[in-house]
């Protein structure tokens, strides 16, 4: 089974991506880890991407398509992917779509975890980190014993600058425009299954089994 993943920065999909790798048996490939995995492995596309991340920018298309790729030819994915944080958009799912069809495969699913943009506002600012140990922490889901205070080493709790409300908003707007266009390409495919993340954790994973089937 082959799978991809879409949802915006909080909504949770890492976690549902877990679950459907586990439950398929099927490798959980991340954008992240494909880019540190090709840096370790020194291939001249991994120390392309490296390069571009350490000076702040966005790594572009055809260094993310090559690993990409390079990635779903490894045996491990022979009986099928899921894919998080790839494709980021249109012509990064376009080449993927030619890819599959050149191996006689498709995506089976993309699931879309949806949630409302005022709840990523609030699960996205609310988390504070450890001034002195870095133990991080959330004022809802997550608060430390003594507000304000690090459980560990009783240390100032900090919100990071990239934490503060502007900041998520804009990561989120840029997302949104992305991760909307990708919507759209895949319903016209007839794979987009939509999820309502704003539901227990638990419950997400009932609605992607679902519309997963048996």
């Amino acid at each position: 089974m082959n799978v991809i993943m879409l949802g915006l920065p909080g909504a949770g999909k890492g976690t549902q991506a877990k679950f459907i790798a586990e439950s398929q048996r099927i490798p959980h490939i991340s954008t992240g880890d494909l880019f540190r995995q090709a840096y370790q492995d020194q291939t001249k596309l991994g120390i392309l991407a490296k390069e571009y991340m350490s000076k702040g920018g966005l790594v572009p298309d055809d260094v993310t398509i090559g690993i990409a790729l390079n990635r779903l030819d490894q045996v491990d994915c022979d009986h099928g992917f899921l894919l998080d944080g790839f494709p980021r958009n249109i012509a990064q799912a376009i080449s993927l779509r030619e890819y599959l069809i050149n191996k006689s495969s498709s995506v089976d699913h993309v699931i879309y975890v949806e949630v409302n943009e005022d709840v990523l506002v609030e699960r996205l600012t609310g988390r504070r980190v450890c001034s002195k140990c870095g133990e991080t922490y959330h004022i809802i889901n997550n608060p430390p014993a003594q507000p304000g205070l690090c459980n560990t080493c009783s240390h100032p709790l900090i919100q990071r600058e990239d934490d503060s409300e502007d900041t998520v908003r804009e990561r989120l707007n840029v997302n949104k425009e992305l991760t909307l266009r990708l919507c759209e390409f895949y319903n016209s495919e007839g794979t987009l299954r939509t999820v309502d993340g704003l539901r227990p954790m638990d419950e997400v994973t009932a609605q992607i089994k679902k519309v997963m089937g048996p």
